[in-house]
């Protein structure tokens, strides 16, 4: 249990180190807490042994370890409030009646990380509680239609199906064969339904059976998988902590790999706060992020950065964008 005087040491050393990137010495603290140089080393020193700070190899200032991180997390945090610009600049987002939810992230993320300098990651899942309710095709020509899949929360998606080599009397047979005997399926569960339910029947209707099974189960699989968006990704070069071209490049690519940011998916509804190794992501990097659920809509809204992180304006922003999507 930490005294008053060695919290407020910590939150100081903390929101010092997040803001000027260099390590704080007892000078600083001495003037801010009207302490002898005496006592802050002391407590300093009693902070260190506890595990909250560390001491750097090129100054006699601290900085806070990934549990000191946690603790002003937990325990001392106040919550940064959004300017009025910030405020305008989201409400012009989600006022936009024109928008559809994922231009409204899209946007949202490419205001994010303006305003953090980090970069921003959403993981949209469209198929959360959606459940098959028709599926339609419309030729285009003897070589391709376009499916048309509706769910019960009014979700519509179009997908292009190559039919090279198969008539359309095939493709209008397995049609009725998916909405005769999936209809009402999560859309999550309908690839595992075409596996084991509608294969082995297809052939016996269907000459050309194999490859409109693929396609079709390509199309439900592609609905149901998550798309993932990635915006400020250089932002990352603007912090000290990734001068290094090797920790650069390491970075870069877990963000390219989308399965790595699946990853990332959160399934609590609070804003979560993932600090170093607490997250699976990388150790030199904190993910704050939380989920979102509309009517037709879920997923995951993530910012990362170093753990140098403004803690107290993302949780907050992260906070209120959570609440315009879902309001």
């Amino acid at each position: 249990m930490l005294t008053n005087r060695q919290e407020n040491i910590l939150k100081l050393i903390v929101t010092e180190y997040i803001h000027l990137a260099k390590p704080v010495g007892s000078k600083l603290l001495c003037e801010k807490l009207n302490c002898s140089s005496a006592t802050i080393r002391n407590e300093m020193q009693e902070l260190e042994e506890m595990g909250l700070l560390e001491k750097t190899h090129t100054s006699s200032g601290r900085v806070p370890s990934e549990a000191g991180y946690r603790y002003y997390v937990d325990n001392l945090m106040e919550l940064k409030e959004l300017n009025g610009e910030e405020v305008f600049k989201l409400q012009t987002v989600f006022r936009n009646t024109q928008l559809e939810l994922s231009d409204v992230l899209s946007k949202s993320l490419e205001l994010i990380s303006d305003m953090t300098s980090y970069t921003s990651v959403v993981l949209d899942k469209k198929s959360h509680d959606n459940k098959l309710k028709e599926i339609n095709i419309v030729p285009v020509s003897d070589s391709l239609v376009v499916v048309i899949i509706i769910t019960d929360q009014g979700y519509v998606e179009h997908k292009n199906i190559e039919i090279t080599g198969v008539s359309l009397d095939e493709v209008r047979k397995t049609v009725k064969l998916i909405n005769d005997l999936i209809v009402g399926t999560p859309i999550d569960e309908v690839s595992v339904k075409l596996e084991f339910e509608i294969k082995p029947i297809i052939g016996r209707y269907v000459k050309q059976h194999e490859m409109l099974y693929n396609a079709f189960y390509d199309v439900f699989t592609d609905i149901s998988s998550k798309n993932v968006s990635v915006v400020g990704k250089n932002n990352i070069l603007k912090h000290q902590e990734f001068n290094n071209l090797e920790k650069v490049e390491d970075l870069f690519s877990k963000l390219d790999d989308k399965e790595m940011l699946s990853s990332i998916e959160e399934q609590n509804n609070d804003i979560n706060v993932y600090i170093g190794h607490e997250n699976k992501m990388d150790p030199d990097v904190t993910v704050i992020k939380t989920n979102y659920k509309t009517n037709k809509d879920s997923g995951t809204i993530a910012i990362i950065g170093p753990k140098r992180m403004e803690y107290d304006k993302v949780v907050n922003l992260l906070d209120y964008i959570k609440k315009q999507i879902e309001r």
